[in-house]
């Protein structure tokens, strides 16, 4: 999230906390720049954005991420200091400010020095470790989650301290059964976290050395522009250039951390910075151990300024919650159908577990009910349906999502529609999920379901003449779960998934789905 002031008619007040300005936004949540009236300092208050207010699963992770940081006692994580909830439910955390902005803001004001840029690794690295330590995986380590907060000498090396922040990701190591495929960021996600497999810490170690080797030569080591890409091994393009020469033990270092298998890795983050420390040795004679030197302040980037007075407390009042927005009319379809998709994808829990992003917060359907057994489901701007067992209208969600592989706050068109308000976090209830997301090829397999006793086998083909891969698993708790990715356009997917007591009602919705207007 950029430090940029926002105008915005935000809150005066959140909890005990003055509102100054709002610091900046993205699919999930708005981080306002707050001052701690009691205690005469800044903070940085992070609300779960609106549209989410009513799904539970993404408030039950979005309260995860404090609980989280909690746990860790480190100068290099993000502390929270506090939580609570607005007055519509929504929560908040409330967390140290980081006046100095984010890595990215340094990256694109020209990237920082080779020292800075070690000392930069090191420092993360320290934090990762806090959060492997106390069992705790990030999974989407980038530069836009590395912040930077100026310290005092006392506490520290003068200057300015890197943190590591967003754990929006994050997920306990020992309950993380499943990562879906498009769990984190292409060019920095470990090949096993792309190809859905069960992440350790390994996969955060991988991210890490993909962040040394863009803060080193200024560019990354490939161009991954999607999470199939990256779950192919790939070599990292050579380190070392006329223009930049990299001694071979720091080139050995870093290729060891981006190696394709994790048993090939470093045994932990801590071993692979001491490893980067000890190469850098003789590249820079007389330099103070990594994890020791001081990070520049940048007088350019944003600092918290003066408490605020009595009059700018008073500011706007907080915004009214808008009205969920009318879906189209049942018998006005926006074109003739496109197709008759037929797919399935994966399971709306384990796709908040891994980090998607989870789809819109469930709405009642606007239409009047008819006596039929089945109900079609439709998204708000029609691009989606489905039609399932009445029981199933129980829980609708029509309002479209945010993949985690798009940028902040595009959403895409999706609908759900289950037997319970929360049936996706209970393997026993039954729906099913479906939206679109970028995607330029199909991914190497799809997510496993380790909770079901039988199938599972990711079969290729094609639906209606598109690429397609299916996964059927039976024996779960709730039946059956099917899914199937297809590629709807070249730069589309589309993502469904199924959860019902026997195979025939499964295949009945699939067959059901339709794309509009593609």
């Amino acid at each position: 999230m950029s430090d940029t002031p926002t105008p915005s008619s935000g809150p005066s007040h959140i909890g005990r906390y003055a509102v100054r300005r709002r610091i900046g936004s993205g699919g999930f949540a708005t981080v306002w720049l707050g001052y701690d009236e009691q205690l005469d300092a800044p903070v940085a208050i992070k609300v779960l954005a609106d549209n989410w207010s009513e799904q539970h699963e993404v408030r039950s992770r979005f309260v995860e991420e404090g609980r989280y940081l909690r746990r860790v006692e480190s100068p290099h994580v993000v502390p929270v200091y506090d939580a609570g909830s607005l007055d519509d439910g929504r929560p908040y955390l409330v967390m140290a400010y980081a006046d100095q902005g984010t890595l990215t803001d340094r990256i694109n004001a020209g990237g920082v020095s080779v020292p800075e840029a070690l000392e930069v690794v090191a420092q993360v690295g320290t934090g990762l470790q806090a959060l492997h330590d106390r069992g705790v995986l990030h999974r989407d380590v980038k530069p836009a989650n590395v912040l930077f907060r100026t310290v005092d000498p006392a506490a520290g090396p003068a200057g300015v301290r890197a943190m590591v922040g967003d754990l929006g990701l994050g997920k306990a190591l020992d309950v993380s059964s499943r990562l879906t495929m498009i769990a984190g960021t292409p060019a920095y996600v470990a090949p096993e976290q792309a190809q859905g497999e069960k992440p350790d810490a390994c996969a955060d170690q991988f991210s890490l050395g993909v962040l040394t080797y863009q803060l080193l030569l200024g560019r990354l080591p490939w161009q991954h522009a999607s999470l199939a890409a990256a779950a192919t091994p790939t070599e990292p393009a050579p380190m070392s250039s006329a223009d930049l020469p990299v001694p071979d033990a720091v080139e050995a270092v870093v290729r060891r951390v981006l190696a394709h298998t994790p048993a090939d890795r470093w045994p932990s983050v801590t071993a692979y910075v001491e490893a980067l420390g000890a190469a850098v040795e003789g590249w820079q004679d007389g330099a103070a151990p990594l994890g020791t030197r001081a990070l520049p302040v940048d007088p350019h980037l944003t600092q918290p300024g003066a408490r605020p007075s009595p009059a700018a407390a008073a500011g706007p009042t907080p915004p009214t919650r808008p009205a969920p927005p009318a879906g189209p009319d049942a018998g006005s379809h926006p074109g003739p159908r496109r197709r008759r998709a037929a797919v399935a994808a994966l399971a709306v829990a384990g796709l908040l577990a891994g980090g998607l992003g989870g789809y819109a917060a469930h709405r009642a359907l606007t239409s009047e009910p008819t006596p039929s057994a089945e109900v079609e489901v439709m998204d708000v701007d029609g691009t989606l349906s489905v039609v399932v067992p009445r029981a199933w209208d129980a829980a609708v969600g029509r309002d479209g999502w945010q993949p985690a592989n798009a940028g902040d706050g595009q959403r895409s068109p999706a609908v759900s529609a289950g037997t319970e308000p929360d049936w996706a976090g209970d393997q026993r209830a039954h729906g099913v999920f479906l939206g679109l997301l970028p995607g330029e090829d199909l991914p190497p397999a799809l997510p496993r379901h380790p909770e079901c006793g039988g199938g599972g086998t990711d079969d290729r083909d094609e639906t209606d003449g598109d690429p397609s891969l299916t996964a059927v698993f039976t024996d779960c708790p709730g039946g059956v779960t099917v899914e199937r990715l297809v590629q709807v356009t070249g730069a589309q997917l589309l993502w469904v998934q199924v959860r019902s007591a026997d195979r025939a009602t499964a295949n009945r919705v699939l067959d059901s789905v339709d794309v509009y207007g593609l």
